[in-house]
């Protein structure tokens, strides 16, 4: 298959993805480890979408954006493991978002649209990576 395969400068769609995901990882990181030592940083909004604490949420971010992390740099190195599981972890990493936006909207937002890129990227130009690793 990798015969067939033909890579283009959409690659850097790829490593695009790649980075972003890493950024959005170690982001991911140090949101969860403030909210972990310092709850009262972050105020929640009443009646906003947020099913755990504070420091719940936490320890999702944190454990989230080390495993986007790990699989950001995966994608950049063209591992084929890394499109599928960078597809599932992007759209998780999105609703966490969604659920986090009562307590830091403009920031959730942001990080929305940038997930709906890095999805793009991958499903769109990730069978380049894959060719360009073989």
């Amino acid at each position: 298959m990798a015969d067939n395969a033909r890579v283009t400068g959409w690659i850097g769609w790829i490593w695009f993805a790649g980075m972003i995901m890493i950024m959005a990882g170690l982001f991911n990181v140090l949101t969860g480890l403030l909210a972990i030592i310092d709850d009262d940083l972050y105020v929640p909004a009443a009646g906003r979408l947020l099913a755990f604490d504070i420091s719940g949420w936490g320890w999702i971010h944190l454990l989230l954006g080390i495993v986007l992390t790990v699989t950001g740099v995966a994608l950049s190195l063209g591992q084929g493991w890394a499109r599928v599981a960078g597809v599932v972890l992007v759209m998780l990493n999105a609703v966490t978002q969604m659920a986090w936006i009562g307590v830091n909207p403009w920031w959730s937002l942001i990080v929305i649209a940038l997930d709906v890129v890095v999805i793009y990227a991958i499903v769109v130009h990730g069978g380049e990576a894959r060719a360009l690793s073989d």
